[in-house]
């Protein structure tokens, strides 16, 4: 039989030895030193100035002073001089220094982690369940990167699973957001977690959004609601093409446009003004000076004209030029034109020109 253990290499009481204590005590010394093991560091290389009776190293590759030589050996004080012992594959320890149990592979020292692939649950803080494989019980989760960029990624089977965050108070839920039963992103909340109200909801083709929280339309009033396109007003929706559906305003606040026929301007409220600058009656009639003006936008009924005469070139034969200051009438007014007219103030004569200068002004509605 060896003088030593096969393993351990533990010296052996053979047979009539004399001081059989002398190895018993050996042996002891060693099993004491790596039975239920603690080291105080790793890769150490420089012995303590004091070190305690029974404390132990792990040695590093290049040690110095007394441990010089021992490169890797696991070194023991044991109050009057240092023991050397060779670890062996499976050789666990305390590591004092990391707080961490470490374990001996054959060539290096590393923490003991296990194999962390499919685990049943993990519990932090608290216990795992069936349901629930990671629980975490704390004041706060942090998830930061590992150099750059990070994403957390919650995902589903197919389009009507759920993939979301849910939001609870005291167990009961009150608030959800993520993929419930689609591929839309939608916020749910709830007052007692058994109702719950789709508050928003945003298209995952269009990215449209829509919901308890925004207006369904202009005539949606509701307070504390997000406004949509079309129901609100900026800089950009102030002058542009207006329109309204049901008395509703859908387009712009002001709308100007200008033809061959005048200037106009809309508003949203219904109200628009026409107008046209230095507009010529031709001489018609014998008493009369009269032409038709198309309106430069259509009314939806006939509005209220006036006109203002500029420069009369005319002649009515037999009256005074003073005496043709003339007023005018307004000869069927309809929603797209109506015919001007101008007379003398009195007599009766033949009209030989024009009349130049005239603005007339059509107020009325849109719709």
């Amino acid at each position: 039989m060896p003088d030593v253990s096969a393993r351990l290499g533990l010296p052996r009481i053979l047979p009539s030895q004399a001081q059989k204590h002398v190895t018993h005590n050996e042996s002891l010394e060693m099993l004491d030193a790596v039975v239920q093991m603690t080291v105080e560091a790793l890769e150490a290389e420089t012995p303590p100035g004091a070190p305690a009776a029974g404390q132990c190293w792990v040695l590093g590759a290049a040690p110095t002073g007394d441990w010089a030589g021992q490169a890797g050996q696991i070194a023991r004080w044991d109050g009057t001089g240092w023991h050397f012992l060779a670890p062996v594959a499976g050789s666990r320890a305390w590591d004092v220094a990391s707080g961490e149990l470490v374990v001996f592979d054959g060539s290096a020292w590393a923490g003991i982690t296990g194999d962390l692939q499919n685990l049943p649950g993990v519990g932090i803080g608290t216990a795992s369940d069936a349901t629930n494989l990671l629980a975490v019980a704390g004041d706060a989760t942090l998830l930061s990167h590992g150099g750059a960029s990070h994403q957390l990624k919650v995902n589903k089977a197919s389009g009507p699973d759920t993939a979301s965050l849910l939001f609870q108070s005291n167990w009961t839920g009150h608030a959800e957001m993520g993929l419930a039963g689609d591929t839309d992103f939608s916020i749910k909340v709830s007052d007692d977690g058994s109702a719950w109200t789709t508050a928003l909801v945003f298209d995952g083709a269009t990215g449209a959004a829509s919901g308890a929280a925004v207006q369904t339309d202009a005539a949606d009033t509701a307070p504390a609601k997000l406004a949509i396109v079309g129901a609100t007003y900026g800089p950009a929706s102030l002058i542009g093409p207006v329109s309204q559906t049901g008395g509703l305003p859908t387009g712009a606040v002001i709308e100007q446009g200008q033809n061959a026929n005048g200037s106009y301007v809309r508003w949203a409220d219904g109200t628009q003004i026409c107008w046209l600058d230095n507009f010529t009656l031709s001489a018609n009639a014998e008493t009369v000076v009269q032409e038709w003006w198309t309106y430069p936008a259509a009314f939806a009924a006939a509005p209220a004209i006036t006109f203002s005469v500029g420069l009369v070139n005319a002649d009515w034969v037999g009256l005074a030029r003073t005496q043709v200051s003339a007023w005018g009438p307004i000869i069927a007014p309809g929603t797209t034109s109506a015919k001007l007219a101008i007379y003398p103030v009195a007599g009766t004569g033949t009209v030989t020109a024009t009349v130049s200068g005239t603005s007339p002004m059509a107020i009325g509605r849109w719709y």
